[in-house]
């Protein structure tokens, strides 16, 4: 498997990649993935679930029965009720959101995709997200799935992240450079 270094190299990476790997040799890669995403946005969206897997103060056992209980109501596959299991009596389910978007990485790359997060200050039309990401896949050579989110603050325009890069035509930054350049 072709896993970049920077993704394995941390803790989160690895315990990802060996969960990828794992998925990989039961054929229950999409299942895992979709699994994470529900979790993570599970995680994203309850604070209060949020808090309780970084809380050093949560027992190992009874965040294995909360994590559990989260995992039987999202209707989380045995797989990824185990691995977060292990994650829970390892003391790691703090780094269970990091871990979802190494895993995501990891079958993006697998898939040779990339994924664009795009943030706009107004809802995409899905004739517009459909323009966007034959735009990108023109640029970058791979299939590229788009992530959109809004941001009324940028005004208008779009902020497309892909990986390290970024590309901002935001009417925020153009005002903010147009005033830095008035400053003189």
């Amino acid at each position: 498997m072709d896993n970049s270094a920077g993704i394995t190299a941390s803790l989160q990476g690895r315990y990802a990649s060996a969960l990828f790997d794992l998925a990989s040799e039961q054929g229950f890669v999409t299942a895992v993935e979709s699994d994470l995403d529900s979790l993570g946005a599970a995680i994203a969206a309850t604070p209060d679930l949020a808090a309780m897997i970084r809380n050093p103060r949560v027992g190992r056992a009874d965040a294995a029965r909360a994590i559990d209980a989260v995992a039987g109501v999202l209707g989380i596959s045995p797989l990824t009720k185990n691995f977060l299991g292990v994650l829970a009596g390892n003391g790691r389910l703090s780094a269970l959101p990091e871990i979802v978007r190494a895993f995501a990485a990891i079958a993006a790359a697998q898939r040779g995709e990339v994924t664009a997060e795009v943030t706009s200050a107004h809802p995409l039309t899905d004739e517009q997200i459909s323009a966007l990401a034959a735009k990108l896949k023109a640029r970058q050579g791979k299939e590229v799935k788009i992530k959109a989110s809004v941001d009324p603050e940028i005004l208008g325009g779009l902020v497309v992240r892909i990986g390290s890069q970024q590309i901002d035509s935001s009417i925020r930054t153009r005002l903010n450079s147009l005033a830095q350049a008035m400053k003189g």
